[in-house]
């Protein structure tokens, strides 16, 4: 779709022209190797790249019109340059104006924190489909507009991507759309220009540091997305977390608060929590929902509390809860041969660990449990030991693992998770860098009736090692092993 530049220029954003806007554009891109006749170039430095090098090879390739923070010395005929102090502000203004504002046309809830995001995203999705509504989804697992799928490999796609995916959904009529918003977009500003009727803030805990490099700024980063809704929208936050009232503190939004301890807006009782699901009390009515642990009981209470802000009645609500299927690779149980129970779950934070170790237990306390752990390379190395620490205290077993080493030594991240562990609790750890012989050894080791929780990857299909992701599904070969039996 051509478009005028001077008509889509960003109101809100201060920058200089030099040359000609008066122009038609094609389409607008970040990567210099995807630039093509009539395109706007835009220059970012980024985290690992600063944009700006890449100019000249974005001329050559044909772009008529280039975005910098850095004043341009050498000019090029027939070329328009717009030199601007934010190239991430900028870009997103741009690409909303180039699609006409999707965000706009859509209801958009966006879901931030450091566990939940995804199961409470995808939950929404699937219970507003069970409303009757046509839906999109933005999420680590994969991108949805309505039945189509869109594979993803961010958490929150980058601004063009995004906004794109957004029109896709007004195109497809799409009513409302669900989407994850990490720390990482919310920093690099790729959500810029997006318009949210709604936020939902779930926890916060160490993770990501290896980009934040301190909590304090991890969690002023989660801060700004609600201190960026508008009037017009909600902001639901859970108050039983401890930086909960923190989040909400400067936001224009309507403040919704949630809780399992707290008389609030939004209150929800366990009343039964086994294998099979949960039952709870939600603002004293009813509920069963498949998904499992307290965890999800608060999940679900973020997911009822932001369809009833979205003018839902709380009957239908309720109905299409216990219509929703769980979340692959969240909390996914395996029933196995011989009442062994195999579960299989993406918690790679320390976090993330302890809650969904603690939650098999409340569950049933009499069986033993075999914990799979490893941990990602080229990121966050302070939490390995952690990691370690938490597997070995909590389980029967634990066996330390291979997650995606990616660009570091397996052999080295092993070491790191054994720091913290006491005498006792290295004898329970058996170490297998291999992770597919590791979840073979976790089933032939186990007795009948007992528990094998697999951490780490949950929904992936691959790891990734030394560049190259191979293909790899921790419930796939899980389940294979779960139902033979000579192992």
């Amino acid at each position: 779709m051509l478009k005028k530049l001077k008509n889509i220029l960003p109101e809100s954003v201060d920058y200089k022209v030099i040359g000609d806007s008066d122009i038609k554009i094609n389409n607008i891109q970040l990567d210099s190797r995807k630039v093509k006749a009539n395109d706007v170039f835009v220059a970012i430095d980024g985290f690992a790249m600063n944009g700006h090098k890449f100019i000249p090879q974005a001329i050559a390739a044909g772009c008529i019109c280039v975005v910098s923070e850095e004043t341009i010395s050498t000019q090029q005929e027939g070329v328009c340059y717009i030199v601007t102090e934010d190239s991430r502000m900028f870009l997103g203004e741009l690409v909303n104006n180039f699609f006409d504002r999707p965000s706009q046309q859509l209801k958009l809830i966006g879901v931030t924190g450091t566990n939940g995001k995804t199961s409470i995203a995808t939950v929404l999705f699937k219970l507003f489909k069970i409303l009757g509504h046509k839906v999109g989804l933005i999420s680590t697992v994969e991108n949805l507009v309505n039945d189509k799928v869109i594979e993803s490999e961010h958490s929150t796609p980058d601004a063009i991507s995004l906004t794109e995916l957004l029109s896709q959904m007004v195109d497809a009529k799409c009513d409302y759309a669900f989407m994850e918003v990490s720390s990482h977009a919310i920093h690099q500003q790729r959500i810029a220009g997006q318009q949210f009727a709604g936020g939902v803030f779930t926890n916060i805990t160490h993770d990501h540091l290896d980009y934040h490099e301190t909590f304090k700024e991890y969690i002023r980063v989660k801060k700004m997305f609600f201190d960026q809704l508008p009037k017009s929208a909600f902001a639901i936050t859970n108050v039983d977390d401890r930086n909960g009232e923190l989040m909400i503190q400067n936001t224009k939004a309507k403040v919704i608060k949630y809780s399992l301890r707290t008389l609030v807006d939004y209150k929800a009782k366990i009343i039964a929590n086994d294998f099979s699901g949960l039952q709870l009390d939600i603002n004293g009515q009813e509920v069963h929902s498949r998904l499992l642990g307290k965890f999800n009981a608060y999940n679900l209470l973020a997911v009822y509390a932001t369809a009833e802000q979205l003018e839902f009645e709380s009957d239908e609500i309720l109905q299409a809860i216990s219509r929703v299927a769980p979340v692959e690779g969240r909390f996914d149980v395996i029933h196995g041969k011989g009442g062994r129970v195999g579960i299989v779950d993406y918690a790679h934070s320390p976090d993330a660990l302890e809650k969904i170790i603690t939650t098999i237990k409340s569950i049933d306390i009499s069986k033993e449990l075999i914990v799979l752990i490893g941990c990602g390379g080229d990121r966050d190395k302070a939490k390995r030991s952690v990691m370690g620490k938490i597997a070995a205290s909590l389980s029967d077993t634990v066996i330390f693992t291979s997650d995606n080493p990616r660009s570091e030594d397996p052999d080295e991240i092993l070491k790191a998770m054994h720091v913290d562990l006491s005498k006792e609790e290295e004898e329970k750890v058996i170490e297998i860098e291999d992770r597919g012989q590791a979840i073979k050894t976790a089933v032939k080791i186990s007795k009948p009736g007992d528990i094998i929780l697999i951490a780490g990857k949950g929904h992936e299909k691959y790891q990734e090692i030394k560049g190259v992701k191979v293909p790899f599904d921790d419930k796939e070969k899980l389940t294979a092993h779960l139902g033979q039996n000579d192992i």
